[in-house]
């Protein structure tokens, strides 16, 4: 029996997905990579977009394109982090500073141990070469945007607090860029106690709290 084309490019997506099991050599995953779970998405929404903007007579061959072209657009990205995120795990190994991945964004959570004394906007020496680290990769990988975002814990006032995460993620995005990183990718901001992600009713709870994320996301 011959299969349509429509038909055709629907299994070609879910092939991109499945064969993103194996084309990563970085991470070296056997699972299905978010890069080709990516293509595979982009490719099924291809095929449905060359069907929609073609005649009758030619939706089967605008489906074939329309899935091919986003394949290669839904992959691109999360191929792009996929390696982005592999370079920076290696980087990190030992720092204190975890890298988790949430769809195609890259988050670094670098703890107060690693970065900050209470009541300090100052990087400490572990802090500023972590982030020596972290520069590298991100001047290898340019397409990428880089925010950063302050917070404290709730002890002393919020006014206090808001100054101080800002200056925080401020002091960060400043070390990024004397280790060569375009100011133009960076953004920072301040949310003081909002966002909490440990208890704080414990100093350690606190301290899990008095934290810089970097949130890296494809542009």
């Amino acid at each position: 029996m011959k299969m349509s084309s429509v038909a055709l490019a629907l299994v070609l997506s879910g092939t991109v997905a499945l064969t993103g099991c194996t084309t990563n050599p970085y991470t070296g995953e056997r699972e299905a990579g978010k890069s080709g779970i990516g293509a595979g998405l982009g490719a099924a929404l291809g095929a449905g977009v060359g069907v929609l903007s073609s005649s009758k007579k030619d939706r089967g061959k605008g489906a074939l394109i329309g899935a091919a072209a986003g394949a290669a657009l839904g992959g691109s990205a999360g191929y792009y982090m996929d390696v982005q995120e592999a370079k920076l795990r290696d980087k990190m190994r030992g720092t204190g500073v975890s890298v988790t991945r949430q769809g195609d964004n890259i988050i670094l959570n670098m703890p107060s141990n690693v970065t900050f004394d209470s009541s300090s906007s100052t990087l400490k020496a572990a802090g500023a070469n972590t982030l020596t680290g972290v520069a590298m990769v991100l001047k290898e990988y340019p397409k990428t945007a880089v925010n950063i975002t302050g917070y404290t814990d709730s002890t002393g006032t919020r006014q206090l607090n808001m100054t101080l995460s800002q200056q925080r993620a401020d002091s960060v995005g400043s070390a990024l860029i004397t280790q060569g990183v375009a100011a133009n990718r960076i953004r920072t901001s301040g949310m003081g106690p909002d966002n909490p992600i440990a208890t704080n009713s414990t100093e350690a709870g606190k301290a899990q709290n008095r934290r810089v994320e970097i949130t890296l996301s494809p542009l």
